[in-house]
């Protein structure tokens, strides 16, 4: 193993510990103190408590070691380890956490609350599942069924969630305010997770409409590396033909993206909208619950090898 992989198994374990601290101290801190509730596994299992008696110290286990093997099976021995060490991790932490009263939040504005607990419990999810580990629980289903389709790992919080969440007005001493709470908390948690874990790969359409679109396609591929599609047009008032030039970028390089754009011609017109999806080289694989074996390009041929 070479010092390259040490540092980055190393590093993933740094960012996974933060997000652990991050995700208890969002219980301990707020959440719990405040009286608030939310979804997962956790939420589950005291439900079923209520409901047949069976306690939360068996529901608990035995669920989460069924969805670890899952896990280890569909994800990987390094998705495995790192789960483990997660829940380990955060079963101490919520042990060690309450023992300091100085780090409770108590508010009267259970609204702040929640959305502040949500917040800090979305970052510290989204950073322990970019590093490829989980807390456990709706995680690891989270993780299963994005790996296999193209839905986030929020709307999956979101919808398991709200499942669990509704049993509430079936739990003694738990009523209608504690499950819009409740909801609250999983809205912006779900809203959270999905900022950490796809901001930076979410993508833009630019079009560009100049008379220099030459200039700015060639700028673009040779000092971008952006890859730009010319499209036939025509200016319906002067009927003058032009090219409407296609572009597709990440956000975080759309500012970049339209100042040379505007360097070259600040009479440019350009439009940006935002991409929902976008699939093909250098953006998202497709997943369609199916493995599909890649084509080898042979440059020598121009054909691609199976």
């Amino acid at each position: 193993m070479n010092i390259n992989k040490i540092l980055s198994v190393l590093w993933d374990y740094v960012l996974m510990t933060v997000g652990s601290f991050l995700f208890c101290f969002a219980w301990t801190s707020f959440l719990i103190p405040n009286g608030l509730a939310s979804g997962g596994l956790t939420g589950l299992c005291t439900i079923i408590q209520y409901g047949t008696g069976i306690p939360i110290g068996w529901t608990y286990p035995i669920l989460n070691v069924l969805l670890l093997v899952l896990g280890f099976l569909s994800l990987g021995k390094g998705f495995g380890f790192k789960t483990i060490y997660v829940i380990g991790l955060t079963s101490i932490l919520f042990e060690i956490l309450p023992q300091f009263p100085q780090l409770v939040v108590l508010m009267d504005e259970k609204l702040l609350v929640a959305l502040v607990g949500a917040a800090m419990e979305s970052i510290g999810i989204g950073l322990v599942l970019l590093r490829g580990g989980s807390t456990g629980g709706t995680d690891i289903i989270a993780m299963l069924i994005n790996k296999y389709w193209p839905v986030s790992p929020g709307r999956v919080y979101l919808l398991t969630d709200m499942i669990i969440v509704t049993l509430l007005l079936f739990v003694p001493g738990k009523g209608l305010v504690d499950m819009i709470y409740a909801y609250v908390v999983m809205i912006g948690f779900s809203l959270g997770v999905d900022f950490v874990l796809l901001g930076n790969k979410s993508s833009v359409q630019i079009l560009v409409f100049s008379q220099k679109y030459k200039e700015i396609a060639d700028h673009m591929i040779s000092n971008l590396d952006r890859g730009v599609t010319a499209l036939q047009s025509v200016g319906w008032y002067s009927q003058a033909e032009s090219k409407v030039l296609l572009i597709i970028s990440r956000k975080y390089q759309m500012n970049e993206v339209v100042n040379e754009i505007k360097k070259i011609d600040k009479k440019a017109f350009v439009s940006v909208s935002t991409a929902m999806s976008v699939y093909g080289e250098g953006f998202e694989e497709v997943k369609t619950g199916l493995k599909v074996k890649k084509p080898v390009w042979n440059k020598q041929q121009g054909i691609a090898n199976e």
